[in-house]
């Protein structure tokens, strides 16, 4: 197996670190439930046999920030803290910034739920390793009479994770510091090989993306090289998330020992594979079990590939897909989850349980406990598959833009340059408690509903003396943006305890897709229509789109994708009718995980481009031409994903772009995005507190490149895991700024 969970099976490495950051525990107390996390694995794994054990996966944030702290790559604008903060508190800085130094990008890695920490390089950079924590981890490995294999992030994907640093020359890219990288990369051989370690393991995932012949060319010359080092471990690289590729001939024709393919996402005919040169001499890591999702092996079938594969490759490891880091725990800490899907499913633990049993009936045979995979209930809805028949191209037209535009400008009523945030507000101490109160049968339903409405109340006074011109409930009485919907929808079900890191100390329960999707009743609007009712300004109804309820679920592997994703379109669309007659005149459609599922070749690209803005525009195609459509969406640079979101046809587009808003702009400028766009000017995940200065300066980028009167200014996402005392002076900046800017052009005018 490629890696495994680190959030502790109840969110211990969560609670811990919320508690140092919040000033209510130690970083000795930190550190030590960092350490029972990662021993306890180790035990857990050696237990339940994994001959193989991966080291150096567990982190107090991001795994590819500790890889690049490794590696000495802590950005200029970081440099004075490297010698006065601790190891781990460098980490943090470089993740969550401070009040007067904006941290590292927050980035989705593709295909993934997981976000990043986006490293940066420039000519400039400075490369040293600092191995002593990774060769400490090592060291306690050994005394427990274990024998880790590291993992870190390969000195390729390293780099094409990242981004050029803001002070980086024109035209620089962080591939051409590969040579001085890959010194640092020798001198990491050689002093695990000092340390006794056998095996190291490089992840490349970003060689299972679309690459060009000279980036995999760096690939061969990268290996060719750390093949090359005298005293060292064996070298494993893997690629996970997909298939390889062209990658897969380079990295076989070096002298490297093993390579890890993920035979799920990528999976190839053993004939195919064997007919690459130089890969039957290598250890063959085959990933058959797939780390990105929740429902169980089918071992029969699986063996039977396996023996094929054994034909050809005498050194096969059983393994799995990627690392376990994107599945929850245990399914048997589940106990309220449908009885049909009981035995269906497969946590990380039950999938170490399978690439134990494959692994031992490679040699053995199957043992009598082996069964045949369940017969999946199919959840069908007749009513629901009726309706999705009857869309047709029609249901996704709206009026031209050009014509509904002016209507909702004299409806709305807004200033030039509106400001606004998108969507959640920190979430009290008081409604926590009483969101658990209320599952546990300790205040009902109706109490319940009374602390949401004096928050919300609340909210809504904070926005209005701020001076936001358009205003939000602040999702109060929402878990998380998908799990809340898929709470109250048909052919979801919902875990207790499945908890999924999505960055540092942010964890999701990602709901369980298995059927047909049907709406019992209205969502958002008891919310939403109450907030409104509470103050003059538009207040926006805030609703989850298809594709990211796809992403960030695990869905049936055996259902189509475009089929479900309408059935959540004609869902979403009927909730934003009930809006509508609650009186709301802004609807969001939330689709920041769009890029996420875009495939990670292109050959398959379009089709699910086709899909995906066909799913957003059923969605929202209903809606009134007088109200306005808003969407959010997350880093979409590539050409493409900037040509699909022109034809999302909403009216209002929202893109994280804090630190990346040079592509928004050059969108702007040749005209791929014609309707108005909020690119966001601060990060709301981090405590960094712009001045008006900066924000001044950043909308002043978006006025040149596309006037005034398309563009918005907001935060570049939600502001759940800000407290009051952060966001609030920083939306005070914003509106200043952007009254700053207003002032100017009444001048002008």
């Amino acid at each position: 197996m490629l890696g495994y969970p680190r959030i502790g099976p109840r969110r211990e490495l969560k609670r811990a670190l919320e508690r140092y950051w919040h000033g209510d525990g130690t970083r000795a107390e930190l550190l030590a439930v960092g350490r029972r996390i990662r021993e306890s694995t180790w035990d857990d794994l050696r237990a339940r046999g994994i001959t193989q054990i991966p080291g150096n996966t567990f982190s107090f944030y991001d795994h590819i920030l500790d890889d690049a702290v490794l590696m000495g790559a802590v950005p200029h604008r970081f440099g004075d803290l490297v010698g006065d903060l601790s190891p781990v508190d460098t980490q943090f800085a470089l993740a969550r910034g401070r009040a007067d130094l904006a941290p590292l990008e927050l980035v989705a890695l593709q295909g993934t739920p997981y976000h990043y920490r986006q490293p940066e390089f420039e000519d400039s950079s400075v490369l040293g390793l600092r191995p002593r924590e990774l060769l400490a981890e090592v060291a306690r490995a050994h005394e427990l009479g274990i024998d880790i294999r590291p993992v870190v992030t390969g000195p390729l994907s390293l780099l094409l994770l990242s981004k050029p640093a803001p002070t980086a020359g024109p035209g620089f890219r962080p591939i051409s510091l590969l040579d001085r990288l890959l010194e640092q990369y020798e001198a990491l051989l050689g002093s695990l090989a000092e340390a006794g370690v056998t095996c190291v393991q490089f992840d490349e995932p970003c060689m299972t993306m679309e690459r060009t012949s000279f980036e995999i060319g760096r690939l061969r010359h990268a290996y060719d090289r750390l093949s090359a080092v005298g005293t060292r471990p064996r070298i494993l690289v893997t690629g996970q998330y997909g298939d390889l590729g062209g990658a897969l001939p380079a990295l076989a024709a070096t002298g490297i020992e093993a390579i890890g393919l993920d035979l799920v996402h990528g999976y190839r005919p053993a004939a195919e594979l064997a007919a690459v040169p130089g890969l039957a001499g290598k250890r063959l890591y085959a990933g058959v079990v797939d780390g990105l999702n929740v429902w169980r092996t089918d071992k029969f079938a699986v063996l039977d590939y396996l023996r094929e594969l054994k034909t050809t490759f005498g050194d096969l490891v059983v393994s799995t897909s990627c690392t376990l880091l994107h599945v929850p725990y245990d399914v048997a800490a589940e106990p309220g989850l449908p009885a049909e899907l009981e035995d269906s499913l497969a946590f990380a633990e039950q999938k170490v349980a399978e690439v134990v049993s494959l692994a031992e009936a490679l040699v053995d045979g199957p043992t009598p406990r082996w069964r045949p995979l369940p017969v999946l209930p199919s959840a069908r809805r007749e009513d629901v598959r009726a309706r999705t028949a009857r869309v047709d191209d029609d249901d996704e037209v709206r009026l031209p833009y050009a014509q509904r535009a002016p209507l909702q400008a004299e409806r709305l009523g807004l200033p030039v340059l509106p400001t606004a945030t998108l969507g959640s507000f920190p979430q009290t101490v008081q409604i926590r408690r009483a969101r658990r109160d209320l599952a546990d049968g300790r205040i009902d339903y109706e109490r319940y509903c009374e602390y949401l409405r004096q928050e919300i109340a609340s909210l809504i006074r904070l926005q209005e003396d701020i001076g936001l011109d358009v205003l939000v409930h602040g999702e109060v009485e929402r878990n998380d943006m998908v799990q809340y919907f898929a709470e109250l929808l048909d052919g979801f079900a919902a875990t207790r305890h499945g908890w999924v890191q999505s960055y540092g100390s942010r964890c999701v329960r990602p709901p369980i897709l298995y059927g047909d999707v049907a709406r019992p009743a209205p969502m958002t609007v008891e919310w939403t229509g109450y907030a409104q009712t509470l103050t003059e300004r538009p207040v926006k109804g805030m609703v989850t789109g298809p594709v990211t309820m796809l992403a960030r679920s695990f869905c049936r592997t055996d259902l189509a994708l475009p089929e479900v994703a309408t059935q959540l379109a004609l869902v979403i669309r009927d909730e934003v009718a009930d809006l509508e007659r609650a009186g709301v005149a802004i609807v969001q459609i939330d689709e920041p995980a769009i890029r996420e599922l875009l495939p990670r070749r292109g050959a398959d690209r379009r089709a699910y481009l086709e899909w995906s803005v066909a799913t957003f525009r059923l969605a929202s195609a209903g809606a009134r031409p007088d109200t306005q459509i808003h969407t959010h969406l997350g880093y979409s640079s590539l050409r493409e994903m900037k040509e699909a979101i022109e034809r999302l046809d909403a009216d209002v587009t929202a893109i994280v772009a804090t630190r990346s808003i040079e592509w928004v702009l050059d969108a702007l400028t040749d005209h791929t995005l014609t309707r108005q766009v909020a690119p966001g000017v601060y990060e709301s995940r981090s405590g960094f507190v712009p001045d008006i200065d900066l924000l001044h300066e950043r909308l002043l980028k978006g006025v040149a490149a596309v006037g005034v009167d398309r563009l918005w200014a907001v935060p570049d996402g939600g502001l759940k895991t800000r407290y009051t005392w952060q966001l609030e002076p920083s939306l005070r900046n914003l509106v200043t700024a952007a009254r700053r800017i207003r002032r100017a052009v009444a001048r002008e005018r």
